[in-house]
């Protein structure tokens, strides 16, 4: 019998990571300030889980401006929502088979 926790994807592990892709999941685009609003972090700590799921083909990224100043946003990429989906699938599997 397979380990459930195998099944787990390593990159969620982090509650930061896992609520940031909870709100992409949900939202076509969010942006940087928006995020850190939702999940009650600083500039720093967000940034560095952004850059972790980026680096990791999860999420992409957009650059622009809205009028004079700098506007991020982040979308979960089809690789990202599908990881995402695998990971909660294999939680409620453990959680299924736990009773």
């Amino acid at each position: 019998m397979k380990n459930p926790i195998e099944s787990l994807n390593k990159i969620f592990d982090s509650r930061i990571r896992l609520g940031v892709m909870s709100v992409l999941m949900v939202n076509e685009r969010v942006n940087f300030n928006d995020l850190k609003q939702m999940l009650e972090l600083t500039d720093g700590n967000l940034a560095s889980h952004l850059n972790t799921l980026e680096q990791a083909g999860l999420i992409s990224v957009q650059k622009g401006f809205v009028g004079k100043k700098t506007n991020t946003t982040y979308q979960a990429t089809a690789t990202g929502r599908e990881a995402f989906r695998n990971h909660l699938n294999a939680l409620e599997k453990m959680i299924k088979n736990i009773d």
